[in-house]
């Protein structure tokens, strides 16, 4: 073991620091009147689509009345904390952060209903349409949508939408990933506040609430629920990648028993529910893999609401190589999993990347390096960034965001990378809640809603192959009941319980973290596939292109070509090596820089790949 990387590599915090103002070149060449205006739910579009992005008002109060002049403009969707939102200030605990903007003149009848939607905002939220409380939602990482019809005035009035938000941070057990309020190591800057897409649709008053889209096993056949807020006449249309060519279709479906196979709960809150389904035969279908991403499109129609989506006939699943060792499956063949820790931060936004194409270019980067999985560590990203990992082909491992109080490094982090056969076996039930910081019952239950919420907000992305429940027994409890509970989503995909340690022997991998041992497969009695679920972690320090002139990494290499040379020695034959020993997959630490931690393949701005000549 390298003892001294590892006593290094203890995390500490920072808070004190002033990072450097590191942008992208995304972000120096933003169109404020255009931000991110691409729909942003690509798997449920509709024609109508009126996008709110842009510049609001804002105040910061003590008071939860609503404020009567406001500080300043802030630039919707990015969180207060970040340089693009123009405002660099944190929302702490106890503070209310207030939003107001007009909204834009539009049409619609007494045969219409106005849905207002909100990709994401961290973490309470209290919505005001002309005063009126249309609603609220808590948790910062789920979509949500709520009906004003009601609240609307009548003609060309001008409407007013008021939004408060709280965000407690890491100061209580909510889910917040790696936000800090003392940042520093490998915890980063907390932001707050709106930080996706808001936008208006206008739907019939009879309309699609929800749907779910599951390619069978047997890879002919795909089964598609879809749920409305009324009986109404509904059909289902496949088409080519390109819409020309119409696969099938489906004149009308069938309204099956509340607990029929296909039935997901999915239906839309406070709404009575019509369920429709149907299973249509795919002849000759063209399976998704990462080398040939084929995506069919998909036409519902329900009533007068029209629906366009697309889907993947692909299969994921663990299976026995041919030497016996059980590894995972793409499509019924054994598929190498060759993955990179992603964790969706940017140096000017964030957690919003500043455009699309952003977006686009760290999988387009990855995928050159010859990577063809990203996990996303405890983040839930916005619809576009799945969308174009199911249209460029790079496989998905989704991490639930954790939570939880005040984490115990000692029990949690330091001990078991130092001692994991000893200290990484604690079992993660009642009698040790508190060393998990999971002695609140209610944010017990909370995260139990939140994990359930995010696979049904996620469940039909074609590129998510695994669920990944716990990381390294951050606010880990009852692993092996949410292991139960994900799989009776039935969703055919696999189950990661616990990446790196306090192992509960269930789910589909024996996952493991190793930065400072020499890397190894070890058999799993529970005939679950191996998968190192992080390692790497070689951080290079870029002048220029980091926030902070301290180097936080797992082992440190002064230039990018003794980066270079220890990453192909480290792929070429360690892994390599293990592969042939039955090695699932893959976790490489990590895509880009944060902040402190300088162990990314891209510095935190983007603007240099550290292994560029490895780039294929």
């Amino acid at each position: 073991m390298d003892l001294i990387d590892a006593i290094k590599a203890i995390d500490k915090s920072h808070e004190d620091d002033v990072l450097h103002r590191l942008t992208t070149v995304w972000g120096d060449n933003l169109d404020k009147d255009n931000i991110l205006k691409e729909y942003p739910r690509p798997q449920f579009e509709r024609d109508s689509y009126i996008n709110l992005n842009g510049e609001w008002d804002y105040t910061f109060s003590n008071s939860d009345v609503i404020p009567a002049k406001s500080t300043g403009k802030i630039l919707v969707p990015f969180s207060p904390e970040c340089i693009l939102s123009g405002v660099e200030r944190q929302l702490k605990p106890g503070e209310y952060l207030w939003y107001k903007t007009i909204l834009p003149k539009f049409s619609y009848d007494d045969n219409s209903r106005v849905l207002l939607h909100f990709g994401a905002v961290d973490q309470r939220a209290h919505i005001f349409v002309n005063d009126k409380n249309v609603g609220s939602h808590s948790g910062g990482y789920l979509p949500f949508t709520l009906d004003i019809t009601d609240a609307l005035l009548p003609g060309g009035s001008e409407n007013k939408l008021i939004v408060m938000v709280q965000d407690d941070s890491d100061s209580s057990y909510h889910s917040r990933g790696k936000q800090t309020l003392k940042r520093g190591g490998m915890y980063y800057t907390a932001q707050s506040g709106i930080w996706q897409t808001v936008w208006l649709e206008v739907v019939p008053k009879t309309h699609i609430t929800a749907y779910r889209i599951l390619p069978d096993r047997d890879l002919n056949h795909v089964h598609i629920t879809i749920c409305t807020n009324g009986a109404c006449d509904v059909s289902v249309r496949v088409l080519d990648e390109d819409g020309a060519v119409t696969i099938a279709e489906t004149e009308g479906t069938t309204t099956p028993d509340k607990k029929g196979r296909y039935s997901p709960d999915i239906s839309q809150k406070g709404t009575s529910t019509d369920t429709y389904t149907c299973s249509i035969s795919i002849p000759k279908p063209k399976l998704w893999t990462p080398e040939n991403p084929y995506l069919y499109k998909l036409e519902f129609q329900a009533g007068k609401d029209k629906v366009r989506s697309y889907f993947a006939m692909r299969s994921f699943t663990k299976k026995k190589d041919p030497k016996g060792n059980p590894v995972f499956f793409l499509n019924n063949k054994p598929y190498f999993l060759n993955g990179v820790l992603d964790q969706g931060y940017w140096p000017d936004g964030l957690y919003t990347a500043p455009s699309d194409e952003a977006l686009i270019f760290d999988i387009t980067e990855m995928k050159k390096m010859g990577f063809n999985m990203l996990r996303k560590h405890i983040k839930i990203e916005a619809a576009r960034w799945y969308y174009h990992c199911d249209r460029l082909g790079m496989v998905v491992w989704q991490d639930m965001v954790s939570g939880g109080s005040s984490y115990a490094k000692p029990v949690v982090s330091y001990l078991p990378t130092l001692f994991p056969n000893v200290f990484g076996r604690m079992p993660d039930g009642p009698m040790n809640y508190r060393m998990f910081s999971r002695q609140s019952a209610t944010g017990r239950k909370e995260w139990i809603h939140e994990m359930k919420e995010t696979i049904q907000a996620l469940i039909n992305v074609p590129s998510i192959a695994v669920w990944v429940l716990f990381n390294e027994g951050w606010g880990q409890f009852n692993a092996s009941a949410a292991t139960i509970i994900a799989r009776d989503f039935n969703d055919n995909r696999l189950i990661d319980q616990a990446s790196g340690w306090f192992d509960e022997n269930g789910g589909d991998f024996r996952s493991v973290h190793n930065y400072f041992r020499t890397l190894e497969v070890k058999k799993d009695k529970y005939d679950r596939a191996f998968v190192i679920s992080e390692y790497g972690g070689y951080a290079c320090y870029i002048k220029g292109h980091s926030s902070v002139d301290r180097i936080y990494g797992y082992k440190k290499y002064d230039t990018p070509q003794l980066l270079t040379g220890a990453y192909k020695n480290l792929m070429n034959k360690t892994i390599a090596g293990l592969k042939n020993k039955g090695l699932a997959g893959a976790v490489y630490t990590q895509l880009s820089d944060v902040e402190e931690e300088v162990n990314g393949i891209l510095t935190y701005d983007r603007r240099i790949n550290k292994l560029s000549s490895l780039k294929k």
